[in-house]
């Protein structure tokens, strides 16, 4: 998934000069990592001249733009778990291909039947809610991901610009988690 998200990012050279750990410090909501990353389940080593830590990626993010890195830190890992045995994808609408998204969605199946889905473009930080994945874990019909994507759609803090409106964005999150679940299911990555 997290391969995949990186695809989608800009174009060749862009993806060729810049860098995960840099990208995901830019903390841009609209970027591809940060759902894709927080769905995963990863974790991000930071270093520091006095210390070494690591922190959950869904905690590294803390605001618009603004992560859990402290003075004089840098990331030096993001530590994927191993993927998915029970499929991953990560979808998004962007005006055009490469842009940054719109809304995006990323989920994450485990083989134990737990879920993880992140919403990218939504608010300051990849958008999550537990009970939207407990939901999902227990069932995946059309209904159920219509009201997990409706308490998503609700806990969302989108803002207006030049990609779309914020109501524009919020519609946009059940109709993108439905479809990063069904590639999931089928064991493709989007």
């Amino acid at each position: 998934m997290v391969r995949q998200a990186a695809g989608q990012i800009a174009n060749a050279t862009v993806r060729n000069m810049g860098t995960l750990g840099g990208s995901i410090s830019f903390a841009d909501p609209g970027l591809d990592y940060p759902p894709a990353i927080v769905a995963a389940g990863a974790e991000v080593e930071l270093a520091g001249p006095e210390r070494r830590r690591t922190v959950t990626a869904r905690d590294f993010f803390v605001d618009w733009y603004t992560t859990a890195l402290e003075p004089g830190e840098i990331v030096t890992a993001v530590l994927l778990p191993k993927p998915a045995a029970g499929g991953a994808a990560y979808v998004k609408h962007a005006r055009v291909s490469g842009d940054y998204a719109t809304a995006a969605a990323a989920v994450c199946l485990e083989a134990s039947g737990a879920v993880r889905a992140a919403i990218g473009a939504c608010g300051p930080t990849p958008l999550r809610d537990d009970e939207a994945d407990a939901l999902l874990s227990r069932d995946r019909s059309d209904a159920a991901v219509a009201r997990a994507g409706a308490r998503l759609e609700a806990r969302a803090d989108p803002l207006d610009d030049v990609r779309g409106t914020a109501e524009y964005r919020r519609l946009l999150i059940p109709r993108l988690l439905l479809r990063a679940v069904r590639h999931a299911e089928a064991g493709s990555v989007r």
